[in-house]
């Protein structure tokens, strides 16, 4: 059997895996043996001191059998063949008498998207607390109205090999960093935080390069500022312009989740029974890329061992594709796309997002801005909620200012943006020609299941959203 199963070969002998697995499917549509390996370490540096230190590990497997819209799930830290048995036996339920067709295996990984090299423990401890260090004092040094600053380095490592029924076997070696630094500032008993960070598939040791942190730590201090001299958003129905990047974190929310397939096979979704019919304005393209190198949201393989692709969900304004994993294509008459995402061994799969996005189109970003006459403009975002059902979602923004006629001034404090997603798709007005990804900081959270991902967009134009704004 293929060496790509090396890393539990030690534990388990991959024959007799394989043995057990197909007959826990047998007479399946589908299933297959997720095993993986994680490692994570955390640090955080607050106030001038080492807050948390935090380091994890741990290992498992989840073995599935599908049949037809029902699954059968068991995993198990504990990596033996009895510890096997005794999932397959439970995962042989959802079979019952059998009688199903297993669905053609997956094409395999790839090509290979990021590096494999581990970045836990890659860069001494104390060089990494230095660093930690470096970035409170150079805060500080910037502005004298710091009065905290908070900054945290965290990487993780990834092993998962997937074991199919047939034998076919894919792995991936999957590695994560992030850096993050908060900044508050205080004037007149007055407070305000700003906050930025990044990260993506890569070791600690770009993020720790003076000429990344500072520039972190420039853009915390510099929303922070802003922050402090806004005032209160106003409130009513009016225009919006949404800067590139991050911003499509709406965009990720309020339409995302409703083009994953599961929803659309049990017409939970807004956008439910719409293919091929116009929800967006002419020129709205929206795709979902997983093979973006080095990005947070990118996958190298899906975790059924489907390979990640280019989807394009949303061209010219038609709604041409959904985000799918094995079990809903196949209910659907459809392909996978290799967005079948689980957490961790201990959660089954299902459709989910990898790298969203709009793409560009030909408007100038400043002649945008120059064409709204009375409204906002949205440059950062904080937490969301959306309902999946309608569509329908609510804002807040971190960082906003008030337009009059084409001229930006004050920045605002509290303002949301509510609306739904299928009416600000076709509220679209103008879309700017310059794309933006985020700086690799998203999460994802799916039924309990989280996963990292990316989003994008570049400046846009939104006719007629509601704007609720804050109390003097």
């Amino acid at each position: 059997m293929s060496d790509r199963f090396d890393p539990f070969a030690d534990l388990i002998d991959p024959d007799r895996a394989l043995a057990i697995l197909r007959d826990a499917t047998a007479g399946a549509d589908d299933g297959e043996l997720f095993l993986e390996r994680a490692r994570g370490e955390s640090l955080v540096f607050d106030d001038g001191r080492l807050r948390s230190a935090g380091y994890n590990a741990s290992q498992g497997f989840g073995l599935r059998a599908v049949r037809g819209e029902v699954t059968g799930y068991a995993h198990s830290t504990d990596i033996t063949e009895q510890a096997l048995r005794d999932a397959a036996a439970m995962a042989r339920l959802a079979v019952g008498n059998g009688g199903g067709t297993m669905a053609p295996p997956p094409a395999g990984p790839g090509p290979r998207l990021y590096t494999d090299a581990d970045p836990v423990g890659g860069i001494e401890f104390g060089a990494r607390i230095a660093t930690l260090r470096d970035i409170d004092a150079f805060a500080r040094d910037l502005d004298p109205r710091v009065v905290q600053v908070t900054a945290s380095l965290a990487s993780s490592l990834q092993e998962v090999v997937i074991l199919r029924p047939e034998g076919g076997i894919v792995s991936d070696i999957r590695p994560m960093a992030r850096l993050n630094v908060s900044v508050i500032v205080e004037s007149n008993a007055r407070r305000e935080t700003g906050t930025a960070g990044g990260g993506g598939r890569f070791g600690l040791s770009a993020l720790m390069e003076p000429s990344h942190w500072q520039g972190l730590v420039r853009e915390a201090l510099r929303i922070a500022q802003v922050n402090l001299r806004s005032v209160p958003a106003p409130a009513g129905v009016m225009d919006v312009v949404l800067g590139p990047g991050w911003p499509g974190i709406l965009l990720h929310e309020a339409v995302g989740h409703g083009l994953e397939g599961d929803f659309n096979r049990k017409k939970a979704s807004a956008f439910s029974g719409l293919m091929g019919q116009r929800i967006a304005a002419p020129g709205v393209t929206v795709v979902d890329d997983g093979t973006l190198p080095d990005r947070r949201g990118s996958i190298t393989v899906d975790d059924e061992g489907t390979p990640p692709q280019r989807n394009v969900l949303i061209e010219d304004g038609i709604l041409v594709g959904y985000l799918q994993d094995r079990q809903n294509a196949r209910l659907m008459g459809v392909a996978p796309t290799g967005n079948g995402r689980r957490e961790s061994h201990a959660h089954a799969p299902m459709p989910r997002m990898t790298n969203t996005m709009m793409d560009p189109g030909t408007d100038d970003p400043a002649t945008i801005l120059s064409d709204l006459k009375d409204g906002i403009y949205a440059v950062g975002f904080g937490g969301g909620q959306v309902d999946i059902t309608n569509g329908k979602f609510v804002f807040s923004c971190t960082e906003a200012y008030r337009v009059r006629n084409g001229e930006v001034g004050e920045p605002i404090r509290g303002a949301t943006l509510i609306g739904d997603g299928a009416t600000a798709l076709r509220q679209i007005r103008a879309v700017g020609n310059d794309l933006a990804l985020d700086p690799g900081v998203g999460n994802c959270g799916k039924q309990g299941q989280w996963v990292p991902v990316g989003v994008g967009q570049p400046t846009l134009l939104i006719g007629g959203l509601t704007v609720g704004g804050s109390a003097a």
